[in-house]
């Protein structure tokens, strides 16, 4: 279900979701993402991720509904368990996330998209959580997420109404930041991840929690108190002073990466 390669240096890891002919995801594929996602937040020098489908046409189709079908709640347990355990660890992920949307990202799909840290899409892409039309509702963190990122109203049209978003859409409300024609999601979600490696490690990490204390309901006054201390623990770091003086003697810095 989950192939795994890595890119430039090995600061890049690449993530397939593999299941033709849609990419859905089973427990054990769910639990696969979890565990790729652990094991790069391990390796230090692993910076990004990229997070596409395999194949030209799905992403991710989400669920395979055949699991839902007996009704059985304890099977309907262990599936939002799954789900909910796999997104919050891509979303927690201590690199930056990319997702490469190369087609159709449909429930559990989008929800997988949701969970990164940016989603670029390519332009037949669609995007939709159409849980509702079969006597279900995401699972997968999208009920919170969706909101964060595209508004109230958006999120209700998307969920209440079982609305399907193209990409020209999704970019203009947000729900992508990059849209690019068929086939070149990969290749710019790993441009990206490129730009993200030649950063400093440390300071990334600390805005990137930074940036999610003001969706988990931090306050803007403890926020605002911690960002400034983060910013003091960078100074004098060896990052900090690598960076600044790289950057005064016209050179790329050569970051110190944790072993």
């Amino acid at each position: 279900m989950i192939e795994c390669e890595f890119s430039h240096g090995g600061s890049v890891a690449i993530v397939t979701l593999t299941r033709p002919p849609a990419n859905a995801f089973t427990r054990d594929g769910l639990k696969q993402l979890q565990q790729a996602i652990e094991s790069f937040n391990a390796q230090s020098q692993v910076r990004a991720v990229v997070v596409t489908g395999n194949g030209p046409k799905f992403f991710s189709a989400g669920a395979d509904l055949n699991t839902f079908a007996s009704g059985e709640r304890d099977v309907a347990r262990e599936m939002a368990s799954a789900f909910g355990a796999a997104f919050e660890t891509v979303q927690n992920a201590r690199p930056v996330v990319i997702a490469a949307i190369n087609g159709y990202a449909m429930g559990g799909g989008l929800e997988c998209a949701l969970a990164c840290d940016i989603r670029i899409a390519e332009e037949q892409a669609v995007l939709a959580l159409p849980e509702t039309a079969v006597g279900l509702l995401p699972c997968g963190c999208g009920t919170q997420t969706l909101p964060w990122l595209v508004g109230e109203g958006w999120a209700k049209r998307i969920i209440l109404t079982g609305e399907r978003v193209n990409a020209a859409i999704a970019l203009r409300i947000g729900l992508i930041e990059e849209m690019v024609p068929a086939g070149g999601a990969r290749d710019a979600a790993l441009a990206m991840a490129e730009r993200v490696a030649l950063l400093s490690p440390q300071a990334v990490s600390f805005s990137k929690t930074l940036i999610h204390q003001a969706r988990n309901g931090v306050s803007r006054a403890a926020a605002l108190a911690v960002e400034r201390e983060r910013f003091v623990d960078l100074a004098g770091s060896p990052d900090q002073l690598e960076g600044v003086n790289a950057f005064l003697e016209k050179r790329a810095p050569r970051w110190q990466v944790a072993t």
